[in-house]
This record gives structure tokens, sequence and C-alpha cells, in this order.
């Protein structure tokens, strides 16, 4: 879309509202067509959040706060909520001073500090704000809260990926402490096991997803057997990254409100309905690195760029999907992990 002789590129800014360099090869244009319509969107979720939120901080479990937060929560907003849906609020009420002991204590550790050190600088490269050199810098914010969190959580301590999913909080929350305690609902509480050393959790949903895929779509299960894949090779960066570098930022965040409010599931609704979606591509695929480059197409393009289309696409494209069917899944899947170790 050209006004004058003004591209979509000169009026869209090179660094988004997080922080990011857009990538070469950027859609320009269709960026803006879709941001111009979910601008409408926003302002309209942001009038009813404000009312939602005029009387009370609470915000209780309800049919109406679930369907508000499916339709996105706006960006003002968003730290308040997922603190209280999450739990990460009352934590932080029940343990005052809790943060900033065991940062403290974490620091005398050398060989957390070493691992956290050593991701620092490959946390967002393309992000000017996590920059070693940037005023201030995110780093430091970034390296306490994984110092810190290593400590208070010593079967985990720190692991790959826990960086990035820290820095997406820091960019949300602005707020260490906050930060740290909505990292703990996640790895504590919302994610099964996907950080403990054996990853025992993160290799289970791997499997589950597999089941629950040769259930809704079984044509791209048999596309993926035929050719003697493991789900891992296709979605680990997917679910340890909690879509982070894999998806749009805006598209992620929009993940994780609902991500917040009720729980894992929502992660296999994503893949599922990235799969269900591009079925008939997938299956163009004629080998292994075919199938492989399939899967990195399709977390691209317009369809994940247009975050709110995606968002209704979740909750109706893969149909039913219980948390009961999800627990006996992960239940035989882990059993099965276990005895090969």
């Amino acid at each position: 879309m050209e006004v004058g002789n003004e591209t979509a590129k000169d009026r869209i800014p090179r660094i988004d509202a997080y922080g990011f360099e857009r990538p070469e090869g950027f859609d320009y244009a269709s960026y803006e067509e879709f941001f111009s319509r979910y601008l409408m969107v926003l302002t309209s979720r942001a009038m009813k959040w404000s009312k939602l939120l005029k009387n009370t901080t609470a915000v209780e479990k309800s049919m109406k706060v679930k369907r508000y937060i499916r339709k996105g929560i706006p960006n003002e907003h968003r730290s308040l909520v997922w603190m209280i849906v999450s739990g990460a609020q009352s934590q932080l009420d029940l343990n005052p001073g809790h943060y900033s002991r065991v940062l403290k204590e974490g620091e005398k550790n050398v060989k957390l500090v070493e691992a956290v050190l050593t991701d620092l600088n490959r946390t967002f490269p393309d992000n000017v704000q996590f920059r070693k050199n940037a005023v201030p810098s995110l780093q430091s914010n970034l390296y306490n809260i994984l110092v810190a969190y290593g400590h208070h959580n010593k079967s985990v301590g720190y692991c790959q990926g826990m960086n990035f999913i820290t820095g997406y909080l820091i960019l949300v929350t602005k707020d260490e402490e906050k930060s740290f305690w909505l990292l703990d609902a996640l790895i504590g509480h919302i994610l099964p096991d996907y950080y403990s050393p054996a990853m025992t959790g993160l290799k289970t949903d791997q499997e589950v997803l597999g089941d629950l895929v040769k259930m809704k779509i079984p044509a791209v299960a048999e596309l993926i057997e035929r050719h003697d894949m493991m789900w891992t090779l296709l979605v680990s960066r997917w679910f340890i990254c909690l879509y982070i570098d894999i998806l749009p930022v805006e598209t992620v965040l929009r993940i994780w409100d609902s991500l917040f409010y009720e729980g894992s599931k929502i992660i296999f609704r994503v893949a599922l309905t990235l799969i269900k979606q591009h079925q008939a591509f997938i299956l163009e695929a004629r080998n292994f690195p075919d199938i492989c480059d399939k899967f990195k197409e399709i977390t691209r393009g317009k369809f994940v760029t247009d975050c709110h289309f995606l968002m209704q696409k979740i909750f109706v494209e893969p149909g039913s999907l219980s948390r009961t069917t999800i627990n006996k899944l992960r239940e035989k899947h882990r059993a099965a992990l276990l005895t090969q170790e």
C-alpha cells in the first residue's frame, strides 16, 4: 500500500514496540494491512478491560473473564492480569522479601552464575533493549531473575530456554520480582517438568502431541510415521520456548494470555491448529528434510501474524481437547519414558 511515494516500509518503524528489529524480508505491506484492522480490536478490548478492572483488581475465574482473555489482554493490563490469574500475585504477597533473599544466595553459587552469564548475550540479539551497551540494559534484570530462580528452584537450577521466557516476562511486566513469580508459575505449576534436567515433561508432551495428531489429523501422523521421524525434531523449540522466536511477538503474547489462565493445553491447541490449518501443504512433503522445511514454513506468514484470527482458530480448529484426555496421554508416555531410563 503506497501513499504518494511512501510505502508501508517507510511508515512502520524498523524496531517494534517491544524493541525487536524487524527481520530481513519482513512483509511490511501485509503487516500494515493486518495492524490497521487489529488496532480497532485493541481499542475496543482496552475499553472493555478498563471497565472490568475499574472497581477491583481481582480477576475472578469466570466465563466472562475467560472470554475476555481469549480475545486478548491489552498490553497496559497484561502484567496485572497475568499476575492474578496465574497465582503469581498471591505468591508474591505471601512471600515478602523472598526474591531479594534468593538472589543474594544464588549469587554465591558459582556454577549457576556461570551458566546464566553464558546465555546472556545469546538472549534476543535482535532486541535493542537486551544489548550489553543498551542504557539501561535488560541483561542485568535477566541475570538477576535467572540467578534468583536457580536458587529458589534447585531441582531445575538454570536450563536453556528459561532465558527467552524470562526476557518476555520482563518486557511485559517491566519488574524483576513480578517476572520472577510469573516464571515460577510457569515452571513450577503450568508446565509439568519441562525444565528439569531430564526434561521428562517436555519429552512427554511431544509424544502427547504425536498422539493428538494421530487422533485429529491422521494423514499428517501417517506421513511422520512413514518417514520414521520423531516429534522432538519438529516441535521441541515450539514447546521449550513457548513459541518465542517461532511466532511473532504479539502472537506469542496472545497465546500466553490464555496459557496463564487455562494452562498447558493451550500449547497443544496452537500446535494442532498450525498443523491442521496447513495439512495439505505438509502432505506435499516427499522426504525427511522436506517435512522439516514444511514445519518451519507453517510458523511464518499472514496466518500467524494475524494473532486475533489465529487465537479464534485455536479454540475451534482442534475440536474438543479435554484436560482428562491430555492427562491420560501424559501418564501413558511418562511411564514409557521412565521405563526406557
